[in-house]
């Protein structure tokens, strides 16, 4: 597929599905390509049509029914938009660091292929409001999907999440206790976690019974 240059084109794009829920439009959106006039669409629309079917049918999708709506804060990025955001301060990475994860049409240096998506999970949100530990949802990720990096941030406890075909398994935070919750080598790393997101099962069950 060639990059859109019209407006149809873009449209026929975004109306791209990439799972039950989730269309390829979800993940254009981006307040620096809004606020400073920038096109936001890949250069290899196949590339992140096939990473972004995996971003959204293993992680997104389950993650989905498990806890209800999720809302896409930041996702797909073209390397113009993500270098501009990295220049100006707007807490992207370099795009070196990115490919592979915000830019999902870019191979990383060693060949492989990801995507990554900023999201943010209302049930997830209000059970940290109520005094409920991100970390209940850390340890769920890290039992039951095959994500490959996952970074929590403090706002609405939103964080970015990545599928990868070489997968790190790797958990951050900069919610407190800030730092590496999980890495390979490190002791707490192949054990399960059920008792440390069984308040955030409990706190979600009527979210998972209303689910689809």
């Amino acid at each position: 597929m060639k990059k859109p240059t019209t407006v149809k084109a873009l449209e026929d794009f975004g109306r791209t599905r990439l799972s039950p829920s989730f269309f390829m439009r979800d993940f254009l959106h981006s307040e620096i390509a809004n606020l400073h006039g920038m096109p936001n669409i890949p250069d290899d629309p196949d590339l992140a049509i096939d990473v972004g079917t995996h971003l959204c049918g293993e992680i997104l999708e389950p993650l989905q029914r498990q806890f209800g709506r999720i809302a896409i804060r930041s996702a797909f990025r073209s390397c113009t938009v993500n270098q501009f955001g990295n220049e100006h301060g707007y807490s992207c990475a370099r795009n070196e660091t990115n490919y592979g994860a915000h830019i999902w049409d870019r191979r990383n240096a060693a060949g492989h292929k990801g995507a990554m998506a900023c999201v943010a999970v209302p049930s997830l949100t209000d059970f940290l409001v109520d005094g409920g530990d991100w970390r209940a949802m850390a340890w769920w990720i890290h039992d039951h999907l095959p994500y490959s990096v996952a970074e929590f941030y403090p706002k609405l406890g939103a964080f970015n999440i990545s599928w990868h075909e070489r997968p790190q398994r790797r958990i951050d935070s900069y919610i407190a206790p800030k730092g590496t919750l999980t890495k390979p080598g490190m002791a707490n790393h192949e054990m399960r976690h059920d008792s440390d997101y069984a308040p955030l099962m409990k706190a979600t069950a009527t979210v998972r019974q209303l689910a689809p």
